[in-house]
């Protein structure tokens, strides 16, 4: 049974995913089991050249993620906490791989908190053999001839 004032809990999970990678979708799964509904936001720019087109990025999103019920694909312009406040999401995932990655992380997340009280950033680890995974490796590697 549902309680009367039930509000679902809406998380989004930003970035560019260029591209998603198995360390993405680990983190998403773990969302997934946590909020009623994960929204994976695809990034349209944040000043980074990307390889892939936004609706390519998109594309490769929705494949990897089509088999979680509760994960949605959607692509936003402009600041991730106006597009946090139209969907209604009062929570933003981010990824750590390793302590180095915190204090960028934790930078953007008060920035995100004083832009917009209402969101709170939670952190998620992936599994240990995704922890060497970036979007960076992977294009670097396959921009060298490299199997991914």
């Amino acid at each position: 049974m549902v309680e009367k004032n039930y509000r679902e809990k809406i998380a989004i999970y930003p970035g560019t995913f260029d591209p998603i990678t198995n360390g993405h979708i680990d983190i998403l799964k773990k969302a997934a089991k946590v909020f009623d509904r994960v929204i994976l936001a695809v990034a349209e720019t944040t000043g980074k050249n990307t390889i892939f087109s936004l609706e390519k990025r998109t594309e490769l999103c929705k494949k990897a993620v089509d088999s979680i019920a509760n994960i949605e694909v959607r692509e936003f312009h402009g600041l991730v906490v106006d597009f946090a406040k139209e969907v209604g999401a009062t929570v933003m995932i981010r990824g750590l791989r390793a302590i180095s990655d915190f204090e960028y992380e934790l930078s953007l997340a008060l920035m995100n908190k004083n832009l917009y009280n209402e969101i709170d950033t939670i952190f998620f680890l992936p599994d240990y053999k995704h922890l060497y995974l970036s979007s960076t490796m992977i294009r670097q590697v396959v921009a060298l001839g490299g199997d991914v």
